[in-house]
């Protein structure tokens, strides 16, 4: 189902073509005029318009060029009689996708909508596939705190070797990124940086996970399977929330730090490897130990180097950077326009306690994003953040 939008002043046209895109099952909002329909239109939560040349206030063109200066890509199909043909095709100039004639043919719209849509839905997996690969090629943490400040002068000074790190700190505060930044700044950064989050996977598939499985080592093991550490050759093995990895699996884990050797689930050969090992807890692993949780030499395998990463609340100094970093990221994965933040929105935003650190306030900066209407000020921040 598609979230269509209709601009045209016939208001019989609007009623049947909602009457058809309706039937087939789309979410229909229509306008009466340019104005009204181009001030819909910038709201981006269209999949495709149909829009009318010839219309009061503003035309289609007219509405084109307001779409294409505030960065608004949805497709637009033009809506045209044969005496506007040269008007639709200045239309199309304008940047847009499709035209139809009057009056119109259900086929004709039909197909019009399905191009469009299916060029919408490849292009926002395009923006989404970039983000991600500008994401994973831009690595940085953002802020001058002193606190922030030792933690990146020890990764600087840490990268280059293969020393095992452990890094800690609460749910939210960025230790992923610290993972990618030693493994970025290191020698292996031509090779894989694999992640397992050890708390998302079963304890009874854990072991499969890291070290891979033979062919019928169990029910479903239709075929071998190389496990993380093995896909991790050369690179860096990144194990999060590790302080919630099974026992057996944390004695597997022992002996492949030890040796550099590890044994696929179902088989007895013994396969190097060559990885470096970067784990992190949100735990006081000391005190998992105590309670008969956590393995006391594996601790100490792993903890060659500790960061500890500061809750948010710690280094609030940071957080006017942080919010404009976000700003930036939001806007580019949403295609919005920057807003302005006031000093009192940054200052009421530094007040806050931020229990989930640095993933509570994007979602924040996110949240702001969408529900301002033009500018991002102390009484918006009181109304939707907690």
């Amino acid at each position: 189902m598609a979230s269509i939008l209709i601009i045209d002043d016939e208001a019989p046209i609007r009623a049947a073509m909602r009457d058809i895109l309706e039937y087939e099952g789309h979410a229909v909002s229509d306008e009466p005029d340019g104005v009204a329909g181009l001030k819909a239109a910038l709201s981006g939560r269209f999949d495709a318009i149909f829009c009318d040349v010839k219309m009061p206030g503003k035309d289609g063109v007219e509405v084109l060029e307001g779409l294409s200066m505030n960065a608004v890509s949805t497709p637009v199909i033009i809506m045209t009689g044969h005496a506007s043909i040269d008007l639709a095709v200045r239309a199309l100039k304008h940047g847009a996708f499709d035209f139809i004639e009057k009056p119109l043919d259900l086929n004709r719209v039909l197909v019009a909508l399905r191009n469009a849509t299916e060029r919408e839905s490849l292009r926002k997996e395009t923006v989404t596939l970039k983000r991600k690969v500008r994401r994973a090629s831009t690595v940085q943490m953002v802020g001058k705190s002193p606190a922030l400040q030792d933690i990146i002068a020890m990764i600087n000074r840490v990268a280059p070797t293969d020393a095992r790190v452990m890094i800690t700190g609460e749910n939210g505060t960025g230790k992923e990124l610290v993972a990618r930044m030693l493994h970025e700044l290191s020698n292996r950064k031509g090779g894989p940086m694999i992640e397992v989050n050890c708390a998302a996977i079963p304890a009874e598939l854990i072991e499969s996970e890291l070290f891979g499985h033979e062919k019928g080592a169990f029910t479903s093991a239709v075929k071998m399977r190389k496990g993380r550490f093995e896909l991790a050759q050369k690179g860096t093995l990144f194990l999060d929330e590790i302080g919630d990895m099974s026992l057996p699996a944390q004695a597997k884990m022992l002996r492949a730090l030890q040796e550099n050797r590890i044994q696929r689930v179902g088989g007895d050969k013994d396969i190097s490897v060559d990885v470096r090992v970067v784990a992190a807890t949100n735990k006081d692993l000391r005190e998992e130990i105590a309670a008969g949780r956590f393995r006391e030499d594996l601790f100490h395998r792993l903890n060659v180097i500790l960061i500890e990463v500061p809750s948010l609340n710690d280094r609030r100094e940071d957080i006017p950077m942080l919010v404009d970093h976000f700003l930036d990221q939001v806007c580019t994965d949403l295609s919005a326009a920057k807003p302005a933040i006031t000093s009192g929105a940054l200052a009421a935003l530094q007040k806050s306690e931020w229990r989930g650190n640095i993933r509570e306030l994007r979602n924040a900066v996110e949240r702001l994003v969408i529900l301002n209407d033009g500018a991002i000020d102390e009484n918006l921040v009181s109304k939707y953040v907690r």
